[in-house]
């Protein structure tokens, strides 16, 4: 479909309770207006009419059955921004009218061990808002109220969408392994999540160091909150970074040469994976045992941490650089997360 090209609805088909959306009925398939009946609404559960939702590429990945997860047909979308238009009845801290986000997740058990302890985004049957369901490629999507975060005074809702999940997966292994902001920390891929990663890291109060191939970005990267930028293709840089950082932050999901980054890490640093490289690590234990250095990963953030994540980037003015377009241009939109050229997120809006 062209840059212009739009898809409608059939309004006369449009029935009270009826969710319009774009689903996929095939993988690597175009997505096509599609209705579908959600029932009754749960008890524990909250509708949000969707004004803005980003494009992610796991939403690609499941598009497209690159995990195998896929039910067709689908309808993506987990980086939501929205109004709370309904409330199940046991719903008492969120209202009609109130601006959510809704992320990965869209329900937790509530009452394993990882959920009493608040690490809801860690529970074996969280349900994930685009994994066996309808997410919010849609003019509506349901969830379970815990997982609808309220957006705070001073995120931008139309930019916040991309916050949702990549914005908190940058942010949740600071909280998590307490972080100090006198810590020396890089990013390895300053793209979708990793811009995200350095204005975060840079607002925490650390020495941020951005990792890059293409050195006509080191200005746009140190505008962004970089102190430094070291040229990944470089053996030399790497061998003059050695020892150097406490943190290593890797949204890539290609191999690389690990065993050079790991050299780069402090005594007791980290190498922390939140790209999802689908091929084995090859990393030498010795490059670890040395220096009790550490390779470690994890997903988004639970409730919580989110709403803790949305505060901070109010206060700090975090806002994601992204490209907007249309529902009706989803398709376009997907092109261009696909061919890896969007700078840096891209969300849908109406």
């Amino acid at each position: 479909m062209g840059a212009n090209s739009k898809m409608y609805y059939d309004k006369e088909h449009t029935g009270d309770n009826m969710i319009n959306a774009y689903a996929a009925f095939e993988a690597k398939g175009p997505l096509k207006p599609f209705q579908y009946d959600p029932g009754a609404l749960g008890a524990f559960d909250v509708e949000i009419d969707v004004d803005h939702c980003g494009i992610c590429h796991s939403d690609i990945s499941m598009l497209d059955n690159d995990w195998g997860r896929a039910k067709y047909p689908m309808v993506a979308g987990h980086e939501v921004i929205g109004r709370v238009s309904q409330v199940g009845t046991h719903v008492s801290h969120l209202a009609i009218g109130d601006v959510v986000g809704l992320g990965w997740h869209s329900g937790y058990c509530e009452s394993c061990k990882m959920c009493m302890g608040g690490d809801h985004n860690l529970c074996s049957t969280a349900k994930g808002t685009i994994v066996g369901r309808h997410g919010g490629f849609a003019d509506k999507v349901r969830a379970q109220a815990i997982s609808a975060v309220k957006i705070p005074a001073g995120v931008n809702p139309a930019t916040a969408g991309p916050l949702l999940c990549g914005g908190i997966t940058v942010y949740n292994p600071l909280v998590q392994y307490n972080i100090s902001p006198q810590s020396k920390v890089a990013v390895i891929g300053v793209g979708g999540l990793g811009h995200m990663a350095v204005m975060f890291l840079k607002a925490w109060g650390c020495e941020v160091t951005a990792f890059s191939s293409n050195a006509s970005k080191t200005e746009e990267l140190m505008n962004m909150g970089a102190h430094h930028v070291l040229n990944s293709k470089d053996p030399e840089a790497l061998k003059k970074a050695a020892g150097s950082f406490d943190l290593i932050l890797s949204t890539v999901n290609v191999k690389l040469d690990w065993n050079a980054y790991v050299s780069t890490l402090a005594p007791k640093g980290r190498l922390h994976f939140l790209g999802a490289v689908l091929e084995p690590l090859d990393i030498g234990v010795f490059g670890l045992m040395g220096q009790q250095r550490s390779i470690s990963s994890s997903p988004v953030g639970s409730p919580r941490v989110i709403a803790d994540m949305l505060k901070f980037a109010a206060l700090h003015k975090i806002e994601p650089i992204v490209e907007s377009f249309g529902f009706d241009q989803i398709n376009d939109a997907l092109e261009k997360v696909r061919s890896g050229s969007p700078r840096f997120r891209v969300v849908l809006s109406r």
